[in-house]
């Protein structure tokens, strides 16, 4: 062991994940979570080209295959349900519209957890409070009064990072909102979805609503996405989010008045709006940032997983590189990841500005599909890992080789 201390705040996915491979570079990890347990459900998230290849590494191809929605494909339909268009599972090898890997976000996140458990200490229920670092370490005050010191901390809490905001300023210097809203929480399957999406686009409000297949055949996962640009409701006050919900789907039709009913019966309500954080730096002395709270690219991108899963290797790979100098290994990261994590922001804003309502806006103009064809290769695959073959590397844990 190297016998270097690191703190990483989030147990969502960019946490654990790190926390995966800072233990197989040497470090001793902990993670810190405000929540007592795991969240679950949540969106489906996917991972796509080089994303897979870092699940490969991790030793966690079968679990995480194993948890997959096993989605089929997608239809969007009319009002009526009359089928629009159809998109397949394994269109553009896996990795198009309908990822081959797509995976609830709790489930994902409970397959990293189960992965690091046994090597990584977590700590639930817990934040930080208070955060001094020097040439030397980082000290640390935790909610549960508890005082350490550390050689590195990195914030993996989010798009509302609290560390963020501890160490490199308010929010609104970096959270970009894009003027749209996504709200998600299971439902009873009442709807009779077999493996496939179903997704309904009100054009002229740039509403849609959306239902889609989960493991337990007995629920599945409902989506809203609505404009608002003066959306300013806290992200904690799930009342207020769910009166916004009903307000601003009214009169949506299709299957929306029976998905609404469910609202206050659901366990894993979550509405946030769609933002993307834009950071001149991912790092400060000794203190680093990854996935949402460093670089969101809205779940519009369909690419925040990827960048979590990407971000979380190359992390620990060039710190370690590094000797675990953070200067050098922080910059290291950040001259890898920056141009993958633009090429994925640049598609959340297009997604975005395609669902917007056209009635009073410019038309837009012909896309150049070469370049669009380019900037998706780039969102999927533009980034390379290094092998780091002369870094420390413990290899894939036990519980996460097993099948």
């Amino acid at each position: 062991m190297s016998g270097i201390r690191v703190l990483v705040a989030g147990a969502s996915i960019a946490g654990p994940a790190l926390a995966h491979w800072l233990r197989r570079r040497g470090a001793e990890v902990t993670v810190v979570e405000r929540a007592p347990e795991l969240r679950p459900g949540g969106q489906a998230v996917d991972a796509r080209g080089v994303a897979k290849e870092v699940i490969r590494r991790m030793g966690l191809d079968a679990a995480v295959r194993a948890a997959r929605t096993e989605t089929a494909g997608a239809y969007t339909v009319d009002v009526d349900g009359n089928v629009l268009e159809t998109y397949r599972a394994d269109d553009d090898g896996g990795d198009g519209y309908i990822s081959e890997i797509e995976i609830l976000r709790g489930d994902l996140s409970q397959v990293l957890y189960e992965d690091t458990r046994d090597g990584v200490e977590y700590l639930f229920g817990d934040r930080i409070t208070e955060l001094t670092q020097d040439a030397d370490g980082v000290d640390v005050a935790f909610a549960g009064g508890d005082r350490r010191r550390f050689d590195l901390v990195v914030g993996a809490d989010g798009l509302h990072s609290a560390l963020r905001a501890m160490v490199f300023g308010p929010r609104e210097r970096f959270v970009r909102h894009l003027g749209l809203v996504l709200a998600f929480y299971s439902v009873p399957n009442e709807f009779g979805l077999d493996r496939w999406l179903i997704e309904y686009q009100h054009q002229e409000s740039g509403r849609s609503a959306l239902l889609r297949p989960i493991q337990d055949a007995a629920r599945a996962m409902a989506m809203f996405s609505f404009p608002a640009a003066d959306f300013d409701v806290d992200h904690r006050d799930v009342a207020a989010q769910k009166r916004l919900l009903r307000e601003r789907t009214a009169g949506l039709g299709w299957l929306t008045p029976r998905i609404l009913a469910h609202l206050d019966d659901t366990p894993d309500f979550y509405l946030d709006q769609v933002a993307q954080v834009v950071m001149d730096r991912w790092s400060s002395g000794r203190v680093g940032l990854l996935g949402d709270a460093a670089f969101s690219s809205s779940p519009m991108s369909g690419g925040g997983t990827g960048l979590a899963l990407v971000g979380a290797y190359l992390l620990a790979g060039e710190l370690a590189a590094a000797d675990w100098d953070p200067e050098a290994g922080f910059a290291g990261y950040e001259a890898r990841m920056r141009p993958f994590v633009e090429a994925n922001q640049e598609i959340g804003r297009l997604h975005v500005h395609s669902l917007a309502p056209g009635a009073d806006a410019e038309p837009s103009p012909e896309p150049d599909m070469e370049a669009f064809t380019a900037l998706i290769d780039r969102a999927i695959n533009g980034v390379e890992l290094p092998d780091y073959a002369g870094v420390p590397d413990s290899g894939a844990s036990e519980s996460s080789a097993r099948p």
